[in-house]
Protein backbone atom coordinates (compact mmCIF):
# COMPACT_ATOMS: atom_id res chain seq x y z
CA UNK A 1 0.00 0.00 0.00
CA UNK A 2 1.09 3.44 -1.18
CA UNK A 3 1.46 5.58 2.31
CA UNK A 4 3.08 9.04 3.68
CA UNK A 5 2.84 9.25 7.27
CA UNK A 6 3.81 12.40 8.82
CA UNK A 7 5.30 13.43 11.96
CA UNK A 8 7.22 16.08 14.52
CA UNK A 9 4.44 18.32 14.72
CA UNK A 10 3.28 20.19 17.54
CA UNK A 11 2.92 23.11 19.65
CA UNK A 12 5.95 25.71 19.67
CA UNK A 13 6.06 29.67 20.92
CA UNK A 14 6.61 31.79 18.05
CA UNK A 15 9.98 31.88 17.09
CA UNK A 16 11.06 28.17 17.70
CA UNK A 17 11.55 25.92 15.36
CA UNK A 18 10.29 22.09 14.70
CA UNK A 19 11.26 19.18 12.40
CA UNK A 20 8.76 17.50 10.42
CA UNK A 21 9.23 14.10 9.16
CA UNK A 22 7.89 12.19 6.44
CA UNK A 23 8.04 8.25 6.17
CA UNK A 24 7.13 7.11 2.68
CA UNK A 25 6.58 3.05 1.75
CA UNK A 26 5.10 1.45 -1.26
CA UNK A 27 6.57 3.39 -3.96
CA UNK A 28 10.23 4.20 -5.03
CA UNK A 29 10.56 7.12 -3.24
CA UNK A 30 13.70 8.11 -4.63
CA UNK A 31 11.87 8.28 -7.99
CA UNK A 32 9.16 10.77 -7.03
CA UNK A 33 8.84 14.58 -6.51
CA UNK A 34 7.88 15.50 -3.21
CA UNK A 35 5.74 18.26 -1.45
CA UNK A 36 4.90 19.64 1.57
CA UNK A 37 1.36 21.27 1.58
CA UNK A 38 -0.53 22.87 4.13
CA UNK A 39 -3.77 24.25 5.30
CA UNK A 40 -3.93 26.77 7.87
CA UNK A 41 -7.38 27.19 9.80
CA UNK A 42 -10.28 28.71 7.83
CA UNK A 43 -7.81 28.82 4.47
CA UNK A 44 -7.54 26.47 1.48
CA UNK A 45 -3.88 24.58 0.88
CA UNK A 46 -0.82 26.34 0.30
CA UNK A 47 2.30 24.68 -0.92
CA UNK A 48 5.03 24.62 1.27
CA UNK A 49 8.29 23.44 -0.77
CA UNK A 50 8.65 20.88 -3.21
CA UNK A 51 11.79 18.60 -3.75
CA UNK A 52 13.08 16.51 -6.50
CA UNK A 53 13.51 12.74 -6.94
CA UNK A 54 17.26 13.54 -5.81
CA UNK A 55 16.69 16.28 -3.54
CA UNK A 56 18.75 19.30 -5.87
CA UNK A 57 16.46 21.17 -7.04
CA UNK A 58 14.35 22.60 -4.38
CA UNK A 59 11.43 25.51 -4.42
CA UNK A 60 9.70 27.36 -1.61
CA UNK A 61 6.68 29.35 -0.79
CA UNK A 62 7.36 32.73 -0.37
CA UNK A 63 5.61 32.95 3.30
CA UNK A 64 8.55 30.54 4.14
CA UNK A 65 11.84 31.08 2.52
CA UNK A 66 14.69 31.40 4.33
CA UNK A 67 13.02 29.65 7.32
CA UNK A 68 12.05 26.23 6.04
CA UNK A 69 14.33 23.86 4.90
CA UNK A 70 13.25 20.63 2.79
CA UNK A 71 15.07 17.67 2.74
CA UNK A 72 14.91 13.98 1.87
CA UNK A 73 16.89 10.69 2.09
CA UNK A 74 16.42 7.26 1.03
CA UNK A 75 12.90 6.94 2.55
CA UNK A 76 12.25 10.06 4.13
CA UNK A 77 11.17 13.88 3.45
CA UNK A 78 11.77 16.49 6.04
CA UNK A 79 10.95 19.98 6.61
CA UNK A 80 12.91 21.62 9.03
CA UNK A 81 10.91 24.80 9.92
CA UNK A 82 12.82 27.47 11.88
CA UNK A 83 11.64 31.32 13.13
CA UNK A 84 7.99 29.56 13.34
CA UNK A 85 5.39 32.50 12.86
CA UNK A 86 1.48 32.21 14.14
CA UNK A 87 0.46 32.25 10.70
CA UNK A 88 2.83 28.99 10.32
CA UNK A 89 -0.30 27.21 11.92
CA UNK A 90 -1.69 24.80 9.89
CA UNK A 91 -1.69 20.73 9.31
CA UNK A 92 1.20 20.43 7.42
CA UNK A 93 0.68 17.13 4.72
CA UNK A 94 3.22 15.51 2.94
CA UNK A 95 2.72 14.62 -0.68
CA UNK A 96 4.11 12.77 -3.53
CA UNK A 97 3.53 14.37 -7.15
CA UNK A 98 3.31 12.41 -10.07
CA UNK A 99 4.04 12.24 -13.68
CA UNK A 100 1.88 15.17 -14.16
CA UNK A 101 2.79 16.73 -10.88
CA UNK A 102 -0.31 15.83 -9.56
CA UNK A 103 -0.62 15.31 -6.09
CA UNK A 104 -1.24 11.70 -6.26
CA UNK A 105 -0.36 10.24 -2.59
CA UNK A 106 -1.36 12.13 0.19
CA UNK A 107 -0.58 11.83 4.04
CA UNK A 108 -2.42 11.74 7.10
CA UNK A 109 -0.62 15.00 8.16
CA UNK A 110 0.72 16.81 11.37
CA UNK A 111 -0.46 19.71 13.10
CA UNK A 112 1.74 22.64 13.89
CA UNK A 113 0.77 25.71 16.43
CA UNK A 114 2.70 28.57 16.66
CA UNK A 115 1.64 30.33 19.57
CA UNK A 116 2.71 34.18 20.52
Amino acid sequence: QVQLVESGGGSVQSGGSLRLSCAASGFMFSNYRMSWVRQAPGKGLERVSDINYSGNIIDYADSVKGRFTVSRDNARLYLQMNSLKPEDTAVYYCTKRGSWYEYDVWGQGTHVTVSS
